[in-house]
């Protein structure tokens, strides 16, 4: 059986991102919180490769907030230390958006940050929608993802 932590991910996309001054904290590496805003860049990332980006999925009359969230640190990164953010989408059969996460120091590939997050259907009345929705149905065809 396939555990949250060794699922098969459908489809990957890896980003660079750069550490900024704003993002470290008083010991001289980046705050804990921030990993949370680097797995966002993945995800937008992610979304504009595959087409699965908020804003299309906003105008088809869905939000998609983010009801679960993990973060594992294993190594701190630095100011001005560029990072690989791997994003992975999980398939599930579920009405939900599931992505696990590794962040890789770019210098030496030593893994800095690992996590999830799942996503859940609101439609216009911020009703939770218990099916998949047509649009991501179909999206999930086009990738062969079903």
């Amino acid at each position: 059986m396939k555990t949250k932590t060794n699922r098969s991910a459908a489809l990957t996309n890896r980003t660079t991102l750069k550490v900024r001054f704003s993002e470290i904290d008083s010991m001289q590496i980046v705050w804990h919180g921030e990993y949370v805003r680097y797995f966002e860049d993945g995800r937008e990332a992610f979304g504009l490769q595959y087409g699965l980006d908020y804003m299309s999925m906003y105008a088809q009359g869905y939000m998609v907030p983010i009801v679960d969230l993990t973060c594992q640190f294993k190594h701190p990164l630095s100011f001005n230390e560029e990072a690989v953010v791997e994003t992975r989408f999980i398939h599930s059969e579920a009405a939900k958006i599931e992505f696990e996460y590794t962040i890789y120091r770019a210098s030496d590939l030593k893994v800095v940050a690992t996590g999830t997050t799942t996503q859940v259907f609101l439609n216009t009345d911020k009703e939770l929608e218990l099916t998949n929705p047509t649009f991501y149905m179909e999206w999930k065809k086009k990738w062969n993802i079903i």
